[in-house]
């Protein structure tokens, strides 16, 4: 029977890495769908060559702050337990590499290729993994003193901090260096629209990102016994209020309506194992109007380029969603309990500091030390071409 759990638990976060690597597809064509189409290539490749970086980051470097594991061991130790420790670190990769692929939306269509590589090393291999240690993993003492000082640690069951408020919190940092895309905003304070290339594969995106959310919640327990169908319910409750609450505030637009769904599901993140399906509903609804709120607030009136609005999306909704952890996830509002509300916005602030500071100091070392910014003419022409030149030749007639 110990075989049979073992192997199960293998099974069972395997499938949860393979359901959240799909989701990295659903930023893939969310950010190709919002860009203008000179600038959609590079979108596409940047999200498959960020995660192959920080597969290496988080393997190397990362996983081993967290959770004070490396695997520079023998094929037999890895092998134990059926590899579960292995499968742990792919699912748990895949919640590190959403960090550039965040923050790539925010930075879309001025930002160098190569700059941000190195800025995924570094976020993936050094910033992200110290608050995840701290969050999920007990380092440095950080949860003992929350429990002793409030009654309770900080809870963030699948990620609304750890992942999404901190990724979005480090675009913010990344797009205030970068400043705005040429001739979006005129000196005369006009904006310059830039409406999405297609709204079919930015639904498209929006989609495969709300269906594989499923695996990112669920298979968060990590283990067969642990699963939950509240953790489940809670988050296609989240959604819907999301959807719906977007779908008004933001007057039918295509865009906030399939932003709505991600926004209510990053929110429930953090106590979609405690609340009340209700309490993840109004969770959920709070955090589309939020988004749709400070989406239009940031890019007309403080004139913040954030492409995607992935600060937000991730950063706001992602700071709620905790926060919202230790409302609703208490007894007296149908939730399970065992929360603070005080360790909850303890956790989410220092969340949001590490985030801002870590990824403030990464970029503008890059941009002291080389430039993250493309030049006027690629800028003009397109990020596209700061990645390939593409050459007519007989055998490429058509293009690619």
């Amino acid at each position: 029977m110990e075989n049979l759990k073992v192997s199960s638990d293998a099974l069972f976060i395997l499938l949860g890495a393979i359901m959240v690597l799909a989701m990295h597809a659903g930023f893939a064509f969310l950010e190709l769908g919002t860009v203008r189409k000179k600038n959609q290539v590079n979108a596409l490749v940047k999200i498959l060559t960020d995660f192959a970086i920080s597969t290496l980051a988080y393997f190397f470097i990362g996983y081993s702050i967290a959770y004070g594991v490396n695997f520079f061991t023998g094929a037999e130790q890895l092998a134990d337990k059926n590899g579960y420790e292995l499968v742990k670190f792919f699912f748990l990769l895949t919640f590190a590499a959403a960090i550039p692929a965040i923050i790539s939306g925010g930075m879309a269509e001025r930002a160098r290729f190569n700059p941000q590589l190195v800025a995924t090393f570094m976020l993936v291999g050094f910033v992200y993994p110290f608050f995840e240690g701290i969050a999920w993993n007990h380092r440095f003492g950080m949860q003992e003193w929350l429990n002793a000082t409030f009654g309770a640690e900080f809870h963030d069951f699948a990620g609304s901090v750890v992942v999404h408020a901190v990724g979005g919190w480090i675009a913010l940092a990344a797009v205030l260096l970068l400043g705005a895309r040429r001739g979006r905003y005129t000196k005369e304070g006009r904006i310059s629209a830039h409406p999405p290339s297609s709204i079919p594969f930015l639904a498209l995106g929006a989609w495969i990102l709300t269906v594989g959310w499923f695996g990112f919640n669920v298979m968060s327990a990590q283990e067969i016994s642990k699963i939950s169908g509240l953790v489940a319910v809670n988050s296609l409750m989240a959604m819907v209020g999301g959807t719906l609450v977007a779908l008004w505030v933001g007057k039918n637009d295509p865009g906030f309506v399939h932003n709505g769904p991600l926004a209510g599901l990053v929110a429930v993140c953090a106590g979609s194992d405690l609340m009340h399906p209700l309490g993840a509903l109004v969770v959920g609804g709070v955090a589309g109007g939020l988004f749709v709120w400070m989406f239009t607030l940031t890019q007309n009136r403080w004139k913040i380029d954030d492409v995607l609005g992935v600060w937000p999306l991730h950063g706001l909704c992602g700071a709620w969603g905790g926060i919202a952890a230790g409302i609703f996830g208490m007894k007296a509002l149908g939730g399970l309990g065992g929360v603070s509300f005080m360790s909850q916005l303890a956790g989410t602030v220092l969340g949001i500091v590490i985030a801002f500071v870590g990824g403030y100091v990464v970029y503008a070392v890059l941009k002291k030390a080389g430039g993250i910014r493309l030049d006027a003419e690629e800028e003009f022409n397109g990020a596209d071409l700061s990645i390939h030149k593409i050459t007519a030749t007989p055998e490429r007639e058509s293009g690619w």
